[in-house]
């Protein structure tokens, strides 16, 4: 295969990955990391780098936990399970992980935006919501789906964010 042969080929198969990519695991781990900074009420000494780690590795367990659901679960019953379809349901179920990672980072560069541990947390819970309306729109988007598709989508999303935000204000964290 020449070089541009092999290029147009990748192009072809990644353009067919974002054509099937699924946004759900965007919004769920949205939504999870949310959840993780309304329940992260009482941190050590180390705050910020807790919240952080908190948010990566509950991404990450929530991440392999639908990696062997989809493994182990669905797939088995219907097809063997080898390398490559290992390789195919860990990337299908990446967004849950990424979902983290920005409010991971509004927490790592809240000191530099001069805020305090409260001012983070609601940082990271802001941060959290944009990316779940954020996800909900580009999967509204990627389906074809009409204006007043993706603004109920959004809307949906956005109440359920501030669920969210009413849960951390009852719950005082």
């Amino acid at each position: 295969m020449t070089d541009t042969a092999d290029r147009t080929a990748r192009r072809a198969r990644k353009a067919e990955r974002r054509a099937h990519a699924d946004y759900s695991g965007g919004v769920y781990g949205s939504m999870l990391a949310g959840s993780v900074v309304v329940g992260a009420g009482t941190l050590g000494e180390l705050p910020r780098l807790e919240l952080v780690l908190l948010l990566v590795l509950t991404g990450a367990v929530f991440w392999l936990a639908h990696v062997h659901a989809q493994l182990f679960g669905a797939r088995m019953a219907q097809e063997s399970v080898d390398r490559r379809t290992v390789l195919r349901v860990c990337r299908e179920e990446w967004p849950i992980l990424k979902a983290a990672v920005p409010p991971a980072a509004a927490v790592a560069v809240s000191p530099l935006l001069g805020l305090d541990v409260p001012g983070t947390l609601w940082l990271a819970l802001g941060v959290a919501v944009a990316g779940q309306v954020g996800w909900s729109l580009a999967a509204a988007v990627r389906a074809g789906a009409s204006r007043g598709q993706m603004a109920l989508s959004a809307t949906v999303n956005l109440l359920l964010g501030l669920l969210i935000i009413v849960l951390k204000i009852v719950l005082k964290h």
